[in-house]
């Protein structure tokens, strides 16, 4: 079995107390946090309690900007890969599962991940939300904005790895309506 990041949509984001109501899966990726992932939650970034384990290693965002942060880049990185009809379906299928999962806030289940190494995975969320995800967001925006190439030509060249996830409504860990 592999080891996975989950990403879902809640209208209100975890706390200590209490689970969203009403939690929409999004994607799961396998052995990784992808490119996607990250810049899904690089909006209004913060670190909440994990729906799933329980320190706190979960993190939340801004929906509708980081969708649109997702969606640009795709545009961007489309542009070198029009004849790509496989590119082609996975961002329609992308796209239209944002669109019927929206909410306000994603969350993004990093445990699996941040457990496969030594390190504290608290410390790591840590560093993931302050580093990490911020470092993508500011590539993909100078990308989009045309002043990236190079980052851009490499993620292109790569695309898979960074877009092609399992979009679906139902993940490995799904939550009850």
């Amino acid at each position: 079995m592999a080891n996975r990041s989950y990403l879902y949509s809640a209208d209100s984001m975890p706390s200590e107390t209490e689970v969203p109501q009403r939690i929409r899966c999004i994607s799961e990726h396998n052995w990784d946090i992808p490119l996607a992932h990250k810049l899904l939650v690089g909006r209004g970034t913060t670190i909440v309690p994990s729906m799933i384990w329980n320190p706190p290693i979960g993190i939340a965002a801004d929906y509708a900007d980081g969708a649109a942060l997702l969606l640009g880049l795709l545009r961007a990185v489309g542009e070198g890969l029009e004849d790509d009809a496989e590119f082609a379906d996975c961002v329609a299928r992308t796209t239209a599962h944002l669109e019927k999962q929206q909410a306000n806030y994603f969350v993004l289940e990093t445990g699996e991940i941040v457990s496969m190494t030594d390190d504290d995975p608290a410390a790591s969320v840590r560093r993931l939300a302050s580093e990490d995800i911020p470092e993508a967001v500011a590539k993909a925006e100078a990308a989009i904005a045309g002043e990236n190439d190079d980052w851009l030509a490499s993620v292109r060249a790569d695309w898979q790895r960074h877009f092609a996830s399992f979009y679906s409504e139902a993940l490995y860990f799904s939550f009850p309506n």
